[in-house]
């Protein structure tokens, strides 16, 4: 983008300032992180989803992730209602798949907030219900 010189208005007419307009890409090459991307999937199927090589993320909401003894193996919990603290550590240049129970509401408002940053997030369609059906592996936590 070029720099675009406008006058500045308390000054005299031959300063000039330089204002460049920038704005941070997303992952898929969008210019504007506040727009839902069309080319990103926000979703992948349960059964397509492979923790040994994927880095996933829980996203439960903390009661519902306290009460369950079950979670993707090596899946990291991370707390949705506290996404602010955590958002700016998660990798730009990696596929990141997150669940939550059902994969409604809470995965959506995450995957939305992950993707408007810059991260290459999907959530697991169906959650994490979902991903047993389908028969992936899960452990005890």
């Amino acid at each position: 983008m070029e720099p675009v010189a406008q006058p500045l208005k308390d000054s005299d007419s031959l300063r000039t300032e330089v204002r460049v307009e920038s704005y941070a890409l997303k992952r898929c090459g969008c210019g504007s992180p506040t727009d839902k991307c069309p080319d990103l999937p926000r979703t992948i199927e349960p059964a397509k989803v492979n923790p040994d090589s994927t880095l996933v993320f829980d996203v439960r909401r903390e009661a519902d992730y306290a009460a369950s003894n079950e979670v993707i193996p090596g899946a990291l919990w991370k707390n949705p209602d506290k996404i602010d603290a955590w958002i700016g550590a998660l990798p730009l240049t990696q596929d990141v798949v997150i669940y939550c129970v059902r994969g409604g509401a809470v995965s959506n408002s995450v995957v939305d907030r992950l993707q408007a940053a810059g991260v290459k997030a999907r959530f697991i369609e169906g959650g994490l219900e979902a991903y047993k059906a389908a028969g992936g592996k899960i452990v005890r936590k």
